[in-house]
């Protein structure tokens, strides 16, 4: 299966990162790409994005990219650093990148920045675990 097959299949199981409205822009082996916009209802009581949004957008990305080998690989160390606030209406995207990719660990980096002048709202650290199970076609 393709890295887009792959994501394809996920996204349409993943109703969380449908409820986001994550949009996927690019996908290769080991990298992915991620757009989505600010939305009033992921809004903290600051009324800026809550941290939560940034992380899950950049878990997506840590997903979609950690799969897209053809292998399920599932999370099993998360970290993220959040620089700059987000607020309503900002479109964010995510930029996964394969760091390191063995058997069974792969190691993936991610930088979350708003689309309209590239400043970076976060930096997330991601390490899979890579099943021997294959993503085939249902």
């Amino acid at each position: 299966m393709t890295p887009k097959e792959i994501t394809n299949m996920m996204i349409n199981a993943d109703y969380f990162s449908q409820w986001l409205g994550i949009e996927l822009v690019d996908i290769n082996h080991g990298s992915c790409i991620l757009k989505m916009k600010i939305r009033k209802d992921m809004l903290n009581g600051f009324g800026i994005a809550h941290g939560g949004i940034s992380y899950s957008l950049a878990d997506s990305a840590l997903a979609f990219a950690s799969n897209s080998h053809g292998r399920k690989a599932v999370s099993i160390e998360t970290s993220i650093s959040h620089t700059e606030s987000l607020k309503e209406n900002d479109e964010i995207m995510a930029e996964a990148k394969e760091e390191k990719c063995s058997e069974k660990i792969g190691i993936y980096s991610i930088k979350i920045f708003k689309v309209s002048d590239r400043t970076v709202v976060a930096l997330f650290k991601g390490t899979v675990y890579r099943t021997s199970q294959k993503w085939l076609i249902s």
